[in-house]
């Protein structure tokens, strides 16, 4: 499938992907099939936990796979915070993490209940401000409360991420409501992160003029991880193609595709 046009581009903090899905690197089968998964998705960018990869990619020791097969994607990465409880600890992981990878870009969670892994919106947005401050561009996972949202653009974060559902739930959008009107009051992109367990939830969020995708449990616990990679894949780009299309407006009642008044004569005619 071919992406919806030449110039639809999604662009965060001023750069330019071509894609509108980025992809997660955790729980895949085997490194082997993480590889295939990426290379058949095609994503605008990778995202890795610092906490829970041993990732060396100076050759300082340890087992720098992981390292050797995010280089050998050449897919830009985005690390995460995930696993961090307090702003210190988003902090000092960041910073890590940018050295690791050689990159200012950083997903930042800040998690405030480990049961549903539920953003800690109180300090959210603290977090936020203090690493845009250190020069990191931010994308911050959070829930779809607007007013968190609004505060998080406030502090500089030039795009947003909300769930849909809780991490890994595969559940699809459970609140429509608030995430349609996310879209509609904040003029940044947004992105759905979290939640999402078909191609058909990524495809309806799309539709709804969201600007991309963030996936991994819905891949990579699949029974054939590379074939919905895939299916992702295609699933985002109809979702936006749609979006830009312009969907008729929903109808109250039946409306007949083939109108009677107006059509000549000759077509009742000949179908007598």
């Amino acid at each position: 499938m071919t992406h919806p046009t030449d110039n639809d581009t999604l662009v965060l903090y001023g750069q330019r992907f071509q894609s509108r899905l980025l992809l997660g690197t955790a729980r895949y089968p085997s490194p082997d099939v993480l590889e295939a998964a990426v290379r058949r998705a095609n994503p605008a960018m990778l995202t890795a936990s610092l906490r829970r990869q041993t990732a060396t990619p100076n050759g300082s020791g340890g087992d720098n796979g992981f390292w050797e097969l995010m280089k050998r994607l050449d897919v830009p990465m985005l690390p995460n915070t995930a696993g961090c409880h307090s702003v210190q600890e988003v902090i000092a992981t960041a910073q890590m993490a940018r050295e690791l990878f050689e990159t200012p870009w950083i997903k930042l969670e800040l998690i405030g209940d480990d049961y549903t892994l539920q953003p800690d919106t109180l300090n959210l947005v603290d977090a936020a401000s203090q690493l845009i401050r250190d020069g990191f561009q931010v994308l911050p996972y959070c829930t779809e409360d607007l007013v968190l949202c609004q505060r998080l653009v406030d502090v500089g974060c030039q795009a947003v991420m909300p769930w849909a559902a809780p991490i890994g739930t595969g559940r699809g959008p459970i609140n429509p409501y608030a995430l349609q009107v996310l879209r509609e009051r904040l003029d940044v992109p947004l992105l759905v992160d979290a939640g999402l367990g078909l191609p058909s939830h990524a495809c309806q969020v799309m539709e709804w003029g969201f600007d991309g995708v963030l996936l991994n449990t819905a891949v990579a616990l699949a029974q054939d991880p590379v074939a919905m990679a895939g299916a992702f894949a295609d699933a985002v780009q109809a979702g936006r193609g749609a979006y830009l299309a312009g969907a008729m407006a929903a109808q109250e009642s039946a409306q007949p595709s083939t109108p009677v008044l107006g059509t000549p004569f000759w077509h009742h005619a000949s179908t007598q």
